[in-house]
């Protein structure tokens, strides 16, 4: 069970940065044999979360409607940091990477609230679609403005350690990588 935080408002025209866009529970059903949160369950909670965060950067259900837009997801990356179980409370919140007219690359992460600590983070690259052609098209200008405005936020937060990370193993003597990857 997850619930949307209601849409955080600028204060004197400051943005929170990063913004807290879903508050959920681990739900019984999404346990795996291992006792802890099964990774498909991540990925769809984090999914959850996108829609209060589309509709926090102005492109959510009443833009989509009027503008006949919509938003993919051409890519995730997720990592997982510390285990969470059932009927544990969580927060997850966003923080802008970067953005263009086509594109909004987002950090989320995941924080098992009741201990407060980092449960797995999820790198996501949302492209911005026009309905009819099903075609990757130019988001309008107010949505792209509420953007600048959360870049100026946004823009001086750290960047997360698990940004830009690629899954390998490192080459040693006991390793048997692919040779392209050696």
């Amino acid at each position: 069970m997850s619930t949307e935080l209601p849409s955080p408002q600028p204060t004197d025209a400051v943005y929170q940065a990063p913004v807290a866009v879903l508050r959920g529970t681990v739900q019984e059903g999404w346990i795996d044999y291992n006792g802890h949160l099964n990774a498909g369950y991540y990925l769809i909670a984090f999914d959850d979360a996108i829609a209060p965060w589309m509709d926090f950067i102005g492109l959510g259900t009443a833009h989509r409607e009027v503008r006949d837009i919509t938003t993919f997801s051409a890519e995730n990356h997720i990592t997982y940091v510390r285990e969470i179980g059932p009927d544990e409370p969580y927060v997850i919140s966003a923080q802008l990477l970067g953005f263009d007219r086509k594109r909004i690359h987002a950090f989320q992460v995941m924080t098992q609230t009741r201990d407060d600590y980092l449960v797995a983070t999820c790198e996501v690259m949302s492209l911005h679609i026009d309905g009819p052609s099903r075609r990757v098209g130019l988001m309008a200008d107010e949505p792209y403005r509420r953007l600048g405005e959360i870049w100026e936020a946004h823009q001086h937060l750290p960047l997360p350690p698990q940004v830009g990370h690629v899954i390998n193993i490192r080459p040693s003597d006991e390793a048997l990588l692919h040779p392209d990857l050696a």
